[in-house]
């Protein structure tokens, strides 16, 4: 192939050059010695587009979003006006203001929301112009972080057993129980024991590294 005709295809693809171990054990194989590999830059487009419709096919996942200071509110009712499912879980707080003690309901996890969403590029790119908000986390719109359902279920059970939550230092590892009775049944969370008869189990995001913890009767839970 001359130089006007390799020239030529270049116009609509893209070259890119392997160095180093992969090109070496590319030679050892008796492949080719050039390290040029020739890609459609069409080839890239379908991929972008595969991407999409694996996203979609994939179904609806969590994800979380990282928003600026007291800015989770805003974000929720931002995307949920947009058609949106989210989640903003929240924990009550003792504030001082003016002087006056007071409880108040504030984000369970400051600075983070969830939003279960196939997420496709037209829906990122959406949520993206969201004010107040900061990122999606994950490397990238195809390559975003995802919440495992089951943190989710947890602490969707929590709040709505209307049980007393606390914040509680993260916790990765530790003796990891199944409450079996009550209004958290089924909720599984690592066991804190302060009593002989009750404890705190604690539930994690792990994405996120943070915990809270509720407190329950020991009577009511089972090891895993």
């Amino acid at each position: 192939m001359n130089g006007g005709s390799l020239q030529g295809r270049l116009v609509n693809q893209t070259a890119i050059v392997r160095f180093g171990p992969e090109a070496d054990r590319a030679n050892r194989r008796g492949e080719a010695v050039s390290q040029v590999q020739i890609f459609d830059v069409a080839d890239t487009d379908e991929r972008r587009r595969i991407a999409c419709a694996d996203a979609v096919a994939a179904g609806p996942q969590w994800h979380a979003l990282w928003t600026h200071s007291h800015c989770e509110q805003m974000v929720r009712d931002q995307l949920t006006a947009k058609g949106f499912e989210m989640f903003l879980p929240t924990i009550d707080v003792w504030s001082r203001r003016a002087g006056v003690r007071r409880r108040i309901s504030a984000p369970m996890f400051s600075g983070y929301l969830f939003l279960r969403h196939a997420m496709d590029k037209p829906s990122y790119i959406e949520v993206r112009k969201t004010r107040g908000l900061v990122n999606i986390l994950g490397e990238s719109w195809d390559r975003l972080a995802v919440v495992p359902v089951g943190e989710i279920a947890a602490i969707q059970t929590t709040v709505q057993s209307r049980l007393p939550i606390l914040p509680h230092a993260y916790l990765r590892e530790g003796q990891r129980v199944r409450i079996v009775r009550g209004p958290l049944a089924n909720v599984e969370g690592i066991l804190v024991r302060q009593k002989p008869r009750s404890g705190w189990v604690v539930l994690s995001i792990q994405l996120l590294r943070q915990s809270v913890a509720v407190e329950v009767d020991c009577t009511w839970i089972t090891a895993l």
